[in-house]
């Protein structure tokens, strides 16, 4: 993406940069950054107090969302809408939409595609294509605060994408989305979840964010990991683990440990006795989660009485854990499946 293009990813020091530069006070570069930021307007006449020479100039220049909504299919069961939006250029990404009793949370991509290969997985079947920017990450949040006219309370990096892949990006949304001049998220609605670059993880606690960290774990051991997540070869388990208490010993936040379960794989009672071995002791909470099953995969999920006695296990040897709640299955629920519908429909 052209840089000169993509207006939504300055910082309020470099839109005044380009506003006084351009011949104009200052202080119209915070109204402006308000309209994009606060006020999520999509067009630049919606800029009431803005001059119009003034407007024209940035829309000779820039625009506004660098992703459009391509469709939407919202769920008959629990109101979960799921969102296909393009960028400029063609890329395909996903987005969430999940209405809680507390608010309004949604499930952003950081990658158009994804190169960690997961092998229970529909978001890597098609490789990788290119890193989002942070407007293209605030843009998906923008867009469904628009469409559904509902404020967004929190936000979950677990889309397309392996975050701490696309790590200067994702992290410079973050810091915008929770901007007192922009959204002004609270970074503690923020959750960000990685595969296990444990490398990055040590530079994310640097960072001394108030953000959750989830580990997309799936398994208790480094021979099992092994067989559904090529990651695994790169890091292991012991390491990621020690990267996770730096987290937490750096910020004081706890941990979640997300664990798919999937039949015959990683479900026994043996690998719920691994988990407890290798959690006991750790600021954290598990995740456990009933597999959407991905036709281009061979793995299945868990039966539910298994999962429940899964969770039963770890709670009885004081792990914290719950099954998380399914939602959205009948609107291609699993992470890349709309996606892949998609492009296979449009013969990409």
């Amino acid at each position: 993406m052209d840089d000169y293009r993509d207006i939504l990813s300055f910082t309020i020091e470099e839109l005044e940069k380009y506003i006084t530069d351009a011949g104009y006070p200052a202080f119209r570069a915070r109204q402006i950054y308000e309209w994009l930021h606060r006020k999520l307007v999509s067009d630049w006449d919606e800029m009431t107090n803005v001059p119009k020479k003034l407007r024209e100039l940035l829309s000779g220049d820039y625009y506004i969302l660098p992703l459009c909504i391509k469709e939407k299919l919202t769920s008959v069961i629990d109101v979960t809408s799921k969102y296909l939006m393009a960028s400029y250029d063609g890329g395909i990404i996903e987005s969430v939409a999940m209405k809680y009793s507390y608010g309004m949370s949604v499930c952003i991509s950081s990658q158009i595609g994804c190169r960690m290969g997961c092998r229970f997985c529909a978001s890597t079947l098609l490789g990788l294509e290119r890193n989002l920017t942070a407007s293209e990450m605030l843009s998906q949040v923008y867009n469904i605060q628009r469409d559904t006219g509902v404020r967004v309370d929190n936000i979950v990096i677990m889309g397309i994408g392996e975050p701490f892949d696309n790590y200067d990006e994702v992290l410079k949304f973050i810091r915008m989305v929770t901007d007192a001049d922009g959204l002004n998220i609270s970074q503690r609605n923020i959750t960000v979840s990685t595969c296990g670059l444990a490398d990055r993880i040590y530079d994310f606690a640097d960072e001394e964010l108030a953000v959750t960290l989830a580990i997309s774990l799936h398994a208790p051991d480094d021979a099992i990991r092994k067989t559904i997540m090529p990651v695994a070869g790169r890091y292991s388990i012991d390491e990621i683990m020690e990267a996770c208490r730096y987290f937490i010993k750096k910020t004081g936040r706890r941990v979640t440990f997300e664990y798919t379960l999937i039949d015959g794989v990683n479900d026994s009672t043996e690998c719920a006795a691994g988990l407890v071995s290798l959690l006991r002791g750790m600021l954290c909470h598990v995740n456990l989660i009933a597999l959407n099953s991905v036709k281009e995969r061979d793995c299945r999920s868990s039966a539910i009485q298994n999962i429940k006695c899964f969770e039963k296990y770890l709670q009885k040897n004081k792990i914290n854990a719950t099954i998380r709640r399914g939602m959205g299955k009948d609107i291609d629920a699993a992470c890349g499946q709309l996606r892949k519908r998609y492009l296979n429909s449009s013969g990409k």
